[in-house]
């Protein structure tokens, strides 16, 4: 019977895009832990904690044993960057060394965990083999952000980002469509392109809010005024944030599971296009193939 080389903490989470990656737990779940949006490091077993770096090196030599040819790694779970860049290094050249073929390393990465690193420190790491960082923006309005406790603003994420432009690493930002409800819709939008444009991130996504185990966490921190977007809000916001987005190079995609109307394309040069889809799911349902709630997910 086969067994895997890594003896995972379940869950497990990952970009869409690090599908083909090996991923590697050098922490056990996020060390923030506190957005109420957020269910994925929720279940006690995921208790942040910096793993060993023995049990971390164990694992690259098992996997190193049984995988072979590894050309991406993803470093888990929910912002390796919290470790400290000289341990960042050491995991770093044990992958090298365990697999010849590597090509890219990658991780979340939380913007807070990016103000305890300088621009020189980034440099290094991507000189060691660390290309992508994900950081979930999730909104660039700080109210939106104060409500979900999301413990950044709109200037922490801001100068993370630009840290990372300056650095030569590519970013990957992801945005929470719906996640001001009814009420902030508006001004998460719009402060959300703002700061995209400000920042110009390397790929861009957006997902829509959702909340598998109920609301009642979120809505104790947001407040009772929040109304969760209808779909046709859910694609009006998409629209706003389209709008005022003045983007010069960036992948965007709104192909997530949690969309319902998936959207391809690179900003600005595809804006128009983008932009002349959202309104016809808006302006004409059926017209445009959208995915069926039963095949939606996070």
């Amino acid at each position: 019977m086969y067994s895997f080389p890594i003896d995972y903490v379940e869950p497990v989470f990952r970009p869409p895009s690090e599908a083909k990656s090996l991923i590697l737990p050098v922490t056990n779940g996020c060390s923030w832990n506190k957005c109420t949006f957020c269910e994925m490091y929720t279940q006690p077993q995921k208790k942040f904690r910096a793993r060993k770096p023995e049990d971390v090196r164990k694992d690259i030599e098992n996997a190193a044993k049984s995988l072979g040819g590894v050309k991406r790694v993803f470093l888990a779970d929910g912002d390796a960057m919290v470790l400290p860049t000289r341990r960042l290094l050491e995991i770093l050249g044990e992958l090298n060394s365990a697999f010849p073929e590597l090509q890219r390393v990658s991780s979340y990465c939380l913007p807070r965990n990016l103000a305890k690193k300088t621009v020189e420190e980034l440099k290094q790491l991507r000189e060691a083999g660390l290309k992508i960082l994900y950081v979930g923006m999730e909104s660039g309005d700080d109210e939106v952000l104060r409500r979900i406790n999301k413990g950044e603003t709109w200037e922490s994420t801001r100068s993370a980002l630009e840290k990372i432009r300056e650095a030569g690493l590519t970013s990957s930002v992801m945005v929470l469509n719906g996640l001001g409800g009814e009420t902030l819709s508006r001004q998460h939008a719009i402060n959300t392109a703002t700061l995209c444009n400000e920042t110009q991130p390397d790929y861009l996504s957006t997902l829509v809010v959702s909340f598998p185990q109920g609301e009642e966490r979120f809505r104790e921190g947001f407040g009772v005024d929040f109304v969760p977007l209808s779909q046709r809000g859910l694609f009006e916001e998409i629209k706003t944030f389209l709008e005022h987005l003045e983007l010069e190079q960036t992948i965007f995609r709104s192909d997530h599971a949690s969309n319902y109307l998936i959207l391809k394309g690179t900003l600005g040069r595809d804006k128009q296009t983008l932009l002349d889809q959202v309104n016809l799911a808006i302006t004409s349902p059926g017209a445009v193939p959208l995915r069926a709630e039963w095949q939606r997910g996070l």
